[in-house]
C-alpha cells in the first residue's frame, strides 16, 4: 500500500478501501474520491477479488464527510460530481461491498456508508446529516437515504442535523448490525470470509437483479426476476452448487 489519502490492497479475496485521513478523522478530499475511483475500477476488474471493505483509518472516524471547503471553486464542484459518480459506482458494483464503520460516519460518511450492500458499525459509533446546522443540504446522500429509511425518518433526520448513536442507526434501518468495539473487527472478518467463499457469478446476477427490480412495478419485477433466475441457474457454479449439495462436501466456485 502507498501512503496516499486512499489505501488499498487485496488480501484473500478481500479488497480493502481504507481511507488514509485519521487526523482529519478520514474526511474525503477529491484526491481521496479519484483514488476511490480507479482503485474500484481495479477491484472488480480482478478476478481475485470477491469482496470490498470500506472502511477509515484507526479507531475514532469511518469518514466525517467532505473536505473540500480549501478548494477553489472549480474545484468544490468537481468534487462534487466526481462524489456522486462515486456513489453511483459504489452503489452499482457487481461485487459484495461491506462497510466497517468504526467512528464517526457523518455528512458525506454517510453516503459513502449507505452506498454499501452490509454495513457492520461498533456500538459507540455517531451518525448524523449536520449539513443543515452549515445552511446546507445533504443532496447526493439524499438519493440513498431515502431508499433506505422510511421517509418521516429521513426527513427528521437531515431536517435536524443532530448526531445519534449505532442502536438508533440500526433502528432506522441505515446499518445492518451492530457489534460491540473489541469485536468489530471479528465480526467483520467472519462476514468477509463468508462472502468470499459464495459463486462471484451468482452474486453478480443476484446483486445487479436485486438493485434493478426495487422500483419496478410487483409484476413487472416478477417477471424480470423470472428472467434472470434462469440467468443464474445456467452457470457453471450454479451447477456445481447443486453437485456439491447432493455430493454433501463444499462446493468450488470459480465464478463461471
Amino acid at each position: 500500500m502507498s501512503e496516499e489519502h486512499l489505501l488499498y490492497r487485496v488480501e484473500k479475496n478481500v479488497a480493502y478501501f481504507i481511507i488514509n485521513r485519521e487526523p482529519q478523522r478520514n474526511a474525503i478530499s477529491l484526491d481521496t474520491i479519484n483514488l476511490f475511483l480507479k482503485y474500484l475500477d481495479r477491484a472488480e476488474a480482478d478476478e481475485n477479488v470477491r469482496v470490498i471493505l470500506v472502511t477509515g483509518a484507526g479507531d475514532k472516524a469511518f469518514c466525517s464527510g467532505a473536505d473540500l471547503g480549501t478548494a477553489p471553486g472549480g474545484e468544490i464542484q468537481d468534487g462534487f460530481r466526481q462524489y456522486a459518480r462515486l456513489l453511483k459506482n459504489l452503489a452499482g458494483c457487481p461485487k459484495p461491498v461491506v462497510a466497517k464503520v468504526n467512528g464517526y460516519c457523518l455528512a458525506g460518511g454517510m453516503g459513502l456508508m449507505l452506498a454499501c450492500d452490509i454495513v457492520i458499525s461498533k456500538s459507540d459509533a455517531k451518525f448524523g446529516t449536520p449539513e443543515v446546522n452549515v445552511g446546507l443540504w445533504p443532496m447526493m446522500i439524499g438519493a440513498l437515504i431515502y431508499r433506505n429509511v422510511l421517509r418521516k425518518k429521513a426527513m427528521e433526520m437531515v431536517l435536524m442535523g443532530d448526531r445519534f448513536g449505532a442502536d438508533k442507526a440500526l433502528e432506522m434501518g441505515l446499518i445492518t448490525r451492530v457489534v460491540s468495539p473489541q469485536n468489530l473487527d471479528q465480526e467483520v472478518s467472519q462476514v468477509l470470509q463468508n462472502l468470499s467463499e459464495k459463486s462471484p457469478i451468482g452474486m453478480k446476477i443476484g446483486k445487479q437483479a436485486f438493485y434493478a427490480m426495487a422500483d419496478m412495478p410487483f409484476e413487472a419485477a416478477v417477471d424480470f426476476l423470472s428472467g434472470k433466475i434462469a440467468d443464474v441457474a445456467a452457470t457453471e457454479d450454479a451447477k456445481e452448487g447443486i453437485t456439491a449439495f447432493i455430493e454433501k462436501r463444499k462446493p468450488v466456485f470459480k465464478g463461471k
